[in-house]
Order: C-alpha cells, then sequence, then structure tokens
C-alpha cells in the first residue's frame, strides 16, 4: 500500500481521487492547499505525491520546486493543460510525470504503480551492482550514488534510474521509447517529452557545460547515449 499525499483545491475533483485511490487500496492525504500539503509532507512524508496545477495560494510549480528542495519523493503533476510550455515547465520544476484532466482513474494508477516500481534499487539492472565510471562521473548502483572526484552529485530517483540505464550499455543508442518503458515502466501511454526533459535535468548537473554536452549526448532521430 502506497501513502499518496493529494494536493487539490476542487473539492469535488478531490474527494473523487480520493474514493478512487482508496478503492486502489492506497492511504491518501489531502491538502487543499499547497503550503497546507507541503506541512503535511514535511510532518509525516509520502511515498509519492499528486499536485494539482492551478492551486489558488501558490501554483503546482512552485509547489513542486519546493517538494524538490527537500525531497525525492515520486511527484506526478495533474493539469487541465495541455499546452506543452506548462507540461514542460512542470517537469522542468521536478515532477517526475503529469496526467491532464480528465483521465482514468486506471491510467493515474498505473504511473503510481510504475512510479512505485521505481523505487527498487537501480542496480538491479546492472549485473553485481558495480561501479561505472564514464569520463570523470563515478556511479554506484547499489549505493545510489553519483559522484565527481570527491564531490557527490544530487539526483532525484528517476534522474539516478535514467543515468543507471544509460551507463548500462554506454556508447549505446536508447530511443525514447525504450527509456519509457525501461525507467518510467510505461509503454502505450508514454510521453516522449518526459524523456527529453529529464535528459535536460540531467545534464545541468553532470555536463560542465549543459549547453555543449559531452557525456550524454544527443543522437537525432535516433534518441540518446552516454559516451565517455
Amino acid at each position: 500500500m502506497s501513502r499518496i499525499l493529494l494536493i487539490e483545491d476542487d473539492d469535488r475533483i478531490r474527494m473523487s481521487m480520493r474514493l478512487a485511490l482508496e478503492d486502489e487500496g492506497h492511504e491518501v492525504v489531502e491538502a487543499a492547499l499547497a503550503e497546507q500539503g507541503l506541512a503535511l509532507f514535511s510532518q509525516d512524508g509520502a511515498d509519492v505525491v499528486l499536485v494539482d496545477l492551478m492551486l489558488p495560494d501558490i501554483d503546482g510549480f512552485e509547489c513542486t520546486r519546493q517538494l524538490r528542495r527537500t525531497s525525492d519523493v515520486p511527484i506526478i503533476m495533474v493539469t487541465a493543460r495541455t499546452d506543452t510550455h506548462d507540461v514542460v515547465a512542470g517537469l522542468e520544476a521536478g515532477a517526475d510525470d503529469y496526467v491532464t484532466k480528465p483521465f482514468e482513474m486506471k491510467e493515474l494508477s498505473a504511473r503510481i504503480r510504475a512510479l512505485r516500481r521505481r523505487s527498487r534499487p537501480a542496480s538491479a539492472d546492472i549485473p553485481g551492482g558495480e561501479v561505472i565510471k564514464i569520463g570523470d562521473l563515478e556511479i554506484r548502483p547499489d549505493a545510489g550514488e553519483v559522484r565527481r572526484g570527491d564531490t557527490p552529485i544530487h539526483l532525484t530517483r528517476t534522474e539516478f534510474r535514467l543515468l543507471c540505464e544509460l551507463a548500462s550499455a554506454p556508447q549505446r543508442v536508447f530511443s525514447r521509447e525504450l527509456l519509457l518503458e525501461r525507467v518510467w515502466s510505461y509503454d502505450y501511454f508514454g510521453d516522449g517529452r518526459i524523456v527529453d526533459v529529464h535528459v535536460r535535468r540531467l545534464r545541468t548537473k553532470i555536463e560542465a557545460d549543459p549547453g555543449q554536452p559531452e557525456l550524454l549526448v544527443t543522437v537525432r532521430g535516433l534518441g540518446y547515449k552516454l559516451q565517455p
């Protein structure tokens, strides 16, 4: 059973989501305001956070950024907007995924399950949990650590799994569809923008110059690869 923090200001939507999630076996904690949700998370945490984009006190973007300052908890942004800019902005703020209203509860539950599965150690996909070196990066899947020399690099769970997946086969080109399947556990409802934004976020943390990436490179028309 997962403990889910639901931050949604519409009483009707919040109640229907809570009832549906509880029917799926989840424990649901509700908040109508971002500040209330942040306080609840600070007190008791959560396994997954659902954040509505349009909140009356601070918006979902800022709420997500504040959660990310202290936690790598999986975050799903819930939005009525389909504009690419808003979706990308939410992902860049730190969300792991998004769903667009109106949505099927089965789809939301599938995304929650996929996020929870991603909580397992990334080393499960790398034989022996070996230490991997890419350029000046040292990746320790067993320990969940990435370092450059003696300096640790903090990654979210999704960023870490993405890096480990790419590092499992250096120089191999991974398509967006394959990364959605391997990292997000998504097949039919995946969105390639999720991969693109997470690659950009990962580059800001592992590249000396994110604008001119040398480790995590784009292979035009095919996907992404890690190279020494």
